[in-house]
C-alpha cells in the first residue's frame, strides 16, 4: 500500500469504522470476526407460543 498511497508510521491498521483489517503477502482481508465470537441469548422466550393475526396478511410459513 504504500508504494500506492502516502503513509505515515502510525503501525499497521488493524481496525476501521468497526471492520477488522487483516494484512499479509497474500493480500488484505476485512473481516468482523469479533462479532461472531459473541454468545447472544434470544431476546424472547422459546417456550412462548404465538397467537395467530387474525387481521394481518397471510404469508407462505416456509418462506421464513
Amino acid at each position: 500500500m504504500s508504494r500506492k498511497f502516502e503513509m505515515s508510521l502510525m503501525g499497521e491498521l488493524q481496525f476501521f469504522l468497526g471492520l477488522q483489517i487483516k494484512q499479509g503477502p497474500e493480500g488484505t482481508f476485512v473481516h468482523q470476526a469479533k462479532y461472531i465470537r459473541m454468545a447472544m441469548t434470544t431476546p424472547m422466550s422459546t417456550n412462548t407460543a404465538l397467537d395467530a393475526d387474525e387481521d394481518g396478511e397471510a404469508v407462505d410459513q416456509k418462506e421464513f
